[in-house]
């Protein structure tokens, strides 16, 4: 069982999240608590860390289903008949950073930059890409295969390179 990207309609995320656990498909689809200015109000609401994409974890019989999945535009690889599998590591480090309650932003996928890893604090054993934003630093976590990333802010101290 390995883990896949997921190229989906734009804004279906959700739904084919709950289409694909109904099939008894195993997915993660990291969401970002985020407010949501509207002219007239303003409200939290979910949204996708990484918009139009979401990871499911299957063999090539049930990559076959979720291919056929109403919303799912295909899954990401070479080209539409060779799915290409993430790496268990950063779908390991995505989810220990949802769970760590820690802000993240939406981040550019980054191929230069210092490789760390956070020694101490709730993110503990966690590597990503070192970065400096308005004098606050970050540690930048990528999905090498979409392009993407997150970013957590984190303490100088807590980290170490590579």
């Amino acid at each position: 069982m390995e883990w896949y990207a997921v190229h989906t309609r734009s804004r279906h995320e959700k739904l084919v999240d709950l289409f694909l656990r109904e099939r008894g498909v195993e997915t993660f689809l990291p969401l970002v608590h985020t407010l949501s200015r509207r002219r007239d109000r303003k409200q939290y609401v979910d949204i996708p860390l990484f918009p139009g994409y979401m990871f499911v974890c299957g063999d090539k019989e049930c990559l076959h289903d979720v291919k056929y999945t109403r919303g799912v535009i295909g899954i990401i690889g070479a080209d539409m008949d060779t799915p290409i599998p993430i790496p268990e590591k950063q779908i390991q480090d995505i989810r220990s950073i949802m769970e760590s309650n820690i802000q993240l932003d939406p981040f550019p996928y980054l191929k230069k930059g210092r490789a760390v890893r956070v020694k101490s604090g709730p993110l503990k054993g966690l590597e990503g890409v070192l970065v400096e934003r308005k004098g606050n630093y970050k540690i930048v976590i990528h999905i090498d295969l979409l392009q993407k990333g997150a970013a957590a802010e984190i303490l100088i101290a807590d980290i170490e390179p590579l």
